[in-house]
């Protein structure tokens, strides 16, 4: 069942004709997404649940991030509703309402939100279950306890789990957390992910733009003729002194959270865009993949 939501034309180009018309359905994709859209984390809960812990900062991880996406969802739920009551003549229809309208018909994503909202560029319908999906990330966790694989492109802010994921291995071993770089192992896809490893995190959920991951060598490979992104098999994020990490034939990748690879620094000094570069495996010369542009994203354009 594809709603007026599923591609980026929005509903103009389904729904041509008068305004009455365009007002129902405005109406009915609103009440669409406001349905989808699961009651605000309980934030309080799940810090008595995952209390803040020396050992443990994915607690600290789980909660903030909560946070995060409160924001979010309060912001899209309360200009949905709000737009309802201005198709009602409830309310009157602010300038920002108006913006909220015109992004709705036209598919894509609310100015508004993208104030409140982590990095995407895709259109309206797609952007809804993404958010929908990264929601159910965290409940998951929030409800079964601590996920052995972390969907890694779910993170509003993903370098607080990296640093969580670094810091862990810190205080297990008693060594400043400022020593520690991350080496990369790109896993089988025969291996059991029953229990998490004991140090660092297993990660998925990244594509390969520029390149493919070639599964029998286990290295970075070229294109698939017509094919633009592979899918990365999981990834053993391991955290190590910097001095130990392994010398070996490898690829500086960095990873994005979407295809527009730049962005702008945030107040954390952090890019709203660029994650970290990766040691991928590569038997080929770092200029080779340099001039392919090749970069791991979080997530898809569509």
């Amino acid at each position: 069942h594809r709603t007026s939501l599923g591609g980026s034309s929005g509903i103009n180009a389904e729904y041509g004709g008068g305004g009455g018309d365009k007002d129902s359905v405005l109406y009915e994709v609103a009440e669409g997404i406001i349905t989808k859209l699961p009651k605000d984390f309980d934030t309080e809960a799940a810090l008595r649940k995952y209390p803040t812990e020396y050992k443990q900062s994915m607690n600290t991880v789980l909660v903030q991030e909560m946070g995060r996406f409160n924001v979010l969802t309060e912001c899209v739920r309360t200009s949905l509703i709000n737009l309802q009551k201005a198709i009602k003549g409830l309310v009157v229809m602010s300038s920002e309402l108006e913006d909220v309208t015109a992004a709705v018909i036209n598919g894509k994503i609310p100015g508004m939100w993208m104030a409140k909202s982590y990095p995407s560029l895709k259109p309206l319908g797609s952007y809804v279950n993404d958010l929908v999906m990264r929601l159910k990330f965290l409940q998951d966790w929030c409800d079964d306890g601590v996920p052995n694989i972390f969907w890694v492109s779910g993170f509003y802010f993903t370098q607080a789990f990296i640093t969580g994921v670094k810091q862990n291995y810190a205080r297990k071993y008693t060594i400043p957390i400022d020593t520690l770089s991350f080496d990369y192992e790109v896993m089988r896809e025969d291996l059991d992910t029953s229990k998490p490893p004991d140090d660092g995190a297993y990660i998925n959920g990244l594509f390969v733009d520029g390149a493919r991951w070639c599964r029998e060598k286990m290295v970075l490979a070229e294109s698939t003729p017509k094919v633009l992104f592979d899918t990365m098999p999981m990834i053993w994020m391991k955290p190590m002194k910097k001095l130990d990490i392994p010398d070996r034939s490898i690829y500086w990748c960095p990873v994005y959270k979407t295809s527009e690879r730049r962005g702008t620094l945030s107040t954390t000094g952090h890019s709203t865009n660029f994650v970290i570069d990766m040691r991928i495996a590569s038997d080929k010369p770092e200029m080779h993949w340099v001039l392919r542009g090749l970069a791991l994203l979080c997530q898809l354009d569509d």
